[in-house]
């Protein structure tokens, strides 16, 4: 008796795309191409924009000793002062969302959390105002202080004034604190609630437990909220122009009147008066070294946190 080999019936490996399958794709697709086109289109309207100043004989330039005279302070006045305010904000950050996420009780943490919320709305000229009001005057007698004990340090200086570095990164830190524990709060809260109770387990503290399971497990989003700070203090404006008090152009120090400008508020101030030709072009210029140095930050973050992801479990 003869029996055949019966094979089973081939079936297509390939899945079947359905209509809103391929709808949402195509969105996906052209929404990706859209930012990466805007990005690329901004990059080369600044460059267009400011292609006389990068050209122009070094005189015709604002200041009138060519474009790297001008803009290296700025960029010199806007990092310092991105890193004071993130070197605040970046410990305060941590903390505040760690007691939320962790040991405030329920209803206390709900109406924290709200506030953090709510203080990231405040317009940036608020805070401006505030700072040169009440946080400057405030921080004379520690900048007073600092100079009289401190000097010796290469970034402290004299004489005082409520229009400094310090103040002005400081107001920045509480500018950008809300956003950055409101990133925190939310990665701390997506902890794995096994590997906190596993760590409990085996007895470990609650701080303890923070720092086996917690950190390590928020630590690539932490270097996110971070950077997105540093993002926002990078081109905040209004708050700079009304607080930094501007007369030179690179000192260390941060707690003397004597300070150099930000990019994102010389062109505030500097703008809307400018002349046409090499002058405003110069300005644009700025501009376009002010959104180079964003984009080479986020850039950076991403690398990071690429980096991190492995280890941190977020990915």
């Amino acid at each position: 008796m003869s029996t055949t080999a019966q094979t089973p019936a081939q079936t297509s490996s390939k899945p079947v795309r359905r209509p809103g399958d391929r709808i949402f794709a195509g969105l996906s697709t052209a929404s990706g191409i859209l930012i990466l086109t805007t990005l690329v289109g901004v990059a080369g309207f600044l460059l267009w924009q400011a292609w006389p100043a990068i050209t122009a004989d070094p005189s015709e330039v604002r200041g009138g000793q060519g474009l790297l005279y001008y803009i290296g302070p700025l960029v010199y006045g806007t990092l310092v002062a991105a890193v004071i305010a993130l070197l605040i904000a970046f410990p305060l950050s941590i903390g505040i969302a760690l007691f939320i996420s962790h040991y405030a009780p329920r209803r206390l943490a709900q109406a924290l959390g709200y506030i953090v919320d709510l203080l990231a709305a405040v317009p940036s000229v608020v805070f401006g105002l505030w700072g040169v009001s009440v946080i400057g005057p405030m921080m004379l007698g520690i900048q007073a202080w600092s100079v009289d004990n401190l000097a010796f340090l290469p970034f402290i200086g004299g004489p005082a004034s409520p229009k400094s570095m310090l103040v002005t990164g400081t107001v920045l830190a509480i500018m950008i604190l809300p956003i950055m524990t409101a990133v925190n709060r939310e990665v701390f809260l997506q902890t794995p609630r096994l590997h906190e109770e596993a760590s409990l387990a085996l007895g470990a503290t609650r701080w303890e437990m923070i720092q086996q399971a917690v950190i390590p497990f928020g630590r690539s989003g932490v270097i996110s909220g971070a950077m997105l700070g540093l993002g926002r203090a990078l081109g905040e404006t209004m708050a700079v122009a009304i607080i930094l008090s501007i007369s030179a152009r690179y000192t260390p120090i941060i707690t003397s009147p004597a300070n150099p400008g930000t990019i994102a508020a010389d062109i505030a101030l500097q703008f809307p008066e400018a002349p046409t030709g090499p002058p405003l072009a110069t300005l644009v210029a700025s501009g376009l070294v002010l959104f180079c140095v964003t984009l080479i930050v986020n850039m950076t973050a991403r690398w990071i946190v690429s980096r991190r992801a492995e280890f941190s479990g977020a990915n």
